[in-house]
């Protein structure tokens, strides 16, 4: 029991150390669409996350429900984050409006 968890605890830091080096080295002008390829991503675990807690059994504790209930949240959070950064770096590329001659403001 106690070695699978510290094979999975490893494997969890390892994942955070692999996914820092990925991510520093992403330039600026990627990060965009890489944002928008993750929200989709993170779209079908919250579908994913959904359909796991409609089918927890009658008889799971409480704890697990919690705990699935948290990860769906964060999840449905980090969707939402990103579309929202998505957006404003997006707002960042449109060209601002021209004023006319004799409008007033």
């Amino acid at each position: 029991m106690y070695l699978s968890l510290l094979a999975n605890i490893a494997i969890l830091v390892l994942a955070g150390f692999v996914g820092f080096a990925v991510i520093s080295k992403v330039p600026n002008t990627l990060h965009t669409p890489l944002m928008s390829g993750t929200n989709a991503i993170h779209g079908i675990v919250v579908l994913g996350a959904l359909i796991v807690l409609g089918r927890l059994p009658e008889d799971a504790s409480w704890g697990v429900r919690i705990i699935a209930f948290v990860a769906l949240i964060f999840g449905t959070l980090n969707v939402v984050g990103g579309f929202l950064v998505t957006d404003r770096m997006l707002g960042m590329f449109k060209s601002k409006p021209v004023a006319r001659e004799g409008a007033e403001q």
